[in-house]
């Protein structure tokens, strides 16, 4: 079992930059370096979609249409914690932000190949 748990949100204005955070645990036996890791978002009346998704390593990156150039993920397997850097804020980015995460294969938009999530954080974004 893995628990995750996101951190950093709030309301900023549109321009503005925010930096999400999520921390990883699990059982003794929990070795945060063997999941891929992403952030996904969901917004009122809308799926949860796709932002952006880590390896293992941080060898690869993958990004939601709509984010590249504006958002970076990291991650740090030390600290057990995946960041979102988000710059140039629009209003259409407010949503609930979820980390996620999957312990096999490499990263994916699909969320129904990630078995843990957090219980998100609220970002909105003022135009």
């Amino acid at each position: 079992q893995v628990q995750l748990a996101e951190s950093g949100g709030g309301l900023v204005q549109a321009g503005d930059s925010l930096r999400l955070s999520c921390a990883a645990s699990g059982r003794t036996t929990f070795n945060f370096n063997s999941y891929a890791m992403a952030w996904f978002r969901q917004s009122p009346g809308k799926e949860r979609e796709f932002v952006a998704g880590i390896t293992w390593n941080g060898g690869m990156t993958l990004y939601g249409d709509s984010m590249k150039g504006r958002f970076t993920i990291s991650r740090d397997n030390a600290k057990n914690s995946v960041y979102l850097q988000m710059n140039s804020l629009k209003s259409e980015d407010t949503a609930v932000y979820y980390c996620a995460s999957k312990s096999s294969g490499g990263i994916t938009r699909m969320r129904d190949q990630y078995a843990y999530w957090g219980q998100g954080t609220q970002v909105t974004v003022s135009s």
